[in-house]
């Protein structure tokens, strides 16, 4: 069994900090149950341009507010505590936070390493147990 708390996991290499956002990780690829598990602050304001095509996203909003803008297939919609989204199909997306910032919890499948951040056009890069990039 795994018990975590937010407050033991802030501030170790588990917590990773882009500028725009924080990544609180729980869960990730080393526990071995498949997929990781984050607590996510996209920073009061942020618009966060991405598309994972290496993973698939789950989220679910604890607080704030903002909108996701799904541009594959179309649509905006308002993001409030009580709204999940998954990325189904590798969607490109922008994520909007408003005043006060988001504060979501996501799963992702497969699981994160730890400590990818977005690259260039805002996928996490496949990971190695050692944090190298997986080569095909």
């Amino acid at each position: 069994m795994l018990v975590r708390r937010l407050d033991d996991i802030r501030g170790t290499d588990d917590e990773v900090d882009d500028g725009q956002w924080v990544s609180t990780r729980f869960v990730l690829r080393r526990d071995g149950m498949g997929h990781s598990f984050h607590e996510t602050f996209i920073r009061p304001g942020e618009s966060l341009h991405m598309q994972y095509l290496n993973h698939f996203e789950t989220v679910y909003c604890i607080d704030g507010e903002g909108e996701i803008e799904d541009l594959t297939e179309g649509g905006i919609w308002h993001i409030s505590p009580g709204t999940l989204y998954a990325l189904t199909d590798h969607q490109e997306h922008i994520l909007r936070a408003f005043d006060d910032g988001l504060r979501l919890v996501c799963a992702f499948t497969p699981a994160l390493v730890g400590p990818e951040t977005h690259d260039e056009r805002g996928s996490y890069p496949l990971l190695d147990d050692d944090g190298s990039v997986r080569r095909a």
